[in-house]
């Protein structure tokens, strides 16, 4: 006799016919105090307060050049052109993401298992990781398009089937991020609530969602009120620097219209505790390019 897989309880509700906020469930720093690793304890402590931390050179200006090239080459290779996982945009007919680029490229696998970068992940989620998405994302100047404020669990959750917030991103900059070419912004502390959003997930919704978010996208109202308890922090540094953020605060980036272009590249930890399940909001998971389903640890 079979018996029905069980059932996952939904801890954060989205999606529906009105927005809800639900207090956060889950623990912000999974590891025990005094865990090893290359976080102090209290860049622990300020990560699990704000919902971020900066790091001023998390790689070195050399490894930025060997990162850069391999950027450019990647983004000039018709063949990744025409490759599904990456995203062109529709003005410029130039490419403005690679998914999965861990897998199609040698370079970026060497830094996902970088102890500097998968041992700071470890620490905030208290267990082995693996890779939910990576990514490189590429912004030129003269009207590069931002990207709507949006909790990435609210998403993940609803359209990837991640259970609990045991999940962290880091953006590592690959050119310099000046307050004026379309940084990412943050609202420190909004990670303690959850901004369930309204409306249904279309089939497919990926497709448009990765140029231009909508489902998903909380009200004006909402983040009025956010901003207002929370405050807004833009993220500036040169290459090399990056900012670890958690699964659940709310961020975005504006437009850049000036002549200097951003680029960095984006990695997606979750917790091997975490793994993702059917999609709580959505009527199809999205393509394993952009949420795993490969849970393999990062060694």
């Amino acid at each position: 006799m079979t018996t029905a897989p069980e059932r996952i309880a939904d801890l954060y509700p989205t999606r529906g016919t009105t927005e809800v906020i639900t207090p956060r469930q889950d623990p912000v720093v999974w590891s025990q105090p005094g865990t090893a690793g290359p976080f102090q304890p209290a860049e622990l402590s300020d990560f699990e307060r704000d919902g971020f931390f900066a790091i001023e050179e998390l790689i070195t200006a050399d490894e930025v050049a060997v990162y850069r090239a391999e950027l450019d080459r990647l983004t000039h290779d018709p063949e990744v052109k025409a490759d599904p996982r990456s995203i062109v945009e529709a003005k410029s007919d130039k490419v403005r993401s690679v998914f999965e680029v861990h897998k199609i490229s040698e370079v970026f696998a060497k830094l996902v298992s970088d102890p500097r970068v998968v041992g700071r992940a470890r620490q905030i989620l208290g267990s082995d990781v693996y890779v939910h998405q990576s990514r490189i994302n590429v912004k030129p100047g003269f009207g590069a398009s931002g990207f709507y404020w949006h909790s990435d669990f609210e998403t993940w959750h609803a359209e990837d089937g991640l259970p609990n917030m045991r999940t962290v991103s880091v953006s590592i900059a690959l050119t310099e991020n000046y307050d004026t070419n379309g940084g990412l912004m943050i609202m420190p502390g909004s990670h303690k609530y959850f901004l369930g959003c309204s409306g249904e997930t279309p089939v497919d919704n990926y497709k448009k969602s990765l140029q231009m978010q909508d489902a998903g996208t909380p009200s004006d109202e909402a983040l009025t009120k956010l901003a207002g308890q929370y405050g807004i922090k833009l993220f500036t540094g040169r290459a090399g620097s990056a900012t670890w953020f958690d699964c659940n605060a709310m961020h975005g980036s504006g437009d850049n219209i000036t002549p200097y272009p951003r680029s960095n590249v984006f990695i997606v930890f979750n917790s091997v505790e975490n793994t993702a399940v059917e999609p709580f909001a959505a009527p199809v998971r999205r393509p394993e390019y952009i949420g795993a389903r490969d849970f393999t640890p990062v060694k």
